[in-house]
């Protein structure tokens, strides 16, 4: 015998009186806030390694020679948008500031770690697979559709609560980007 399903109801619009605090709303956003800041600071202090040298991070010349190496040419160019996408987009989703643009740095960024990175390496491949760019820009298309939570900078803006026109253009500014920065890799 199964459970009946649980139901949820719209509670009553508070009033001045009502010190009621809605738990599923606010444990969502919890949840939100820490996926948030979790990978939102991790990918802004990942471009910062690159940019800077900080966090035991190589200088930003050696950051340079690796794009070379791997076609991104001019390498200097190339490294850094990408370091300079990682930090901003990374510190816009922590602070759920312009959370769209954020999430479309992090996308187009995360997009050619993986395919024009890591791609042959496979999905686990000690430190050189695409298992974590995967995972970072997924975590950037998710923030897109569900929007940054109530404990965020974007609150009150129309793109705070997610839904189908903020992930999707995140999704496309993002894609659409790092397609282009395939295209003059290629070309």
């Amino acid at each position: 015998m199964t459970a009946p399903a649980r139901t949820y109801t719209e509670s009553p619009a508070s009033t001045a009186t009502d010190t009621r605090v809605d738990l599923d709303g606010l444990t969502r956003d919890l949840g939100l806030l820490a996926l948030r800041l979790t990978a939102g600071l991790l990918m802004a202090g990942h471009g910062a390694q690159k940019l800077f040298g900080w966090w035991g991070g190589p200088d930003f010349k050696a950051v340079a020679d690796g794009f070379a190496q791997v076609g991104y040419t001019p390498a200097k160019f190339f490294a850094l948008l990408a370091s300079s996408s990682e930090v901003l987009g990374g510190l816009f989703l922590a602070l759920g500031f312009l959370t769209p643009l954020g999430s479309a740095a992090v996308i187009g960024v995360m997009f050619n770690a993986v395919v024009g990175v890591h791609w042959t390496s496979g999905v686990w491949a000690a430190n050189q697979g695409y298992e974590l760019p995967l995972l970072f820009g997924v975590i950037a298309v998710t923030l897109a559709f569900t929007g940054p939570g109530r404990l965020s900078l974007d609150r009150g803006w129309p793109w705070a609560d997610g839904g189908a026109r903020p992930g999707l253009v995140s999704l496309g500014l993002g894609l659409a980007g790092a397609l282009v920065v395939l295209a003059v890799k290629a070309a």
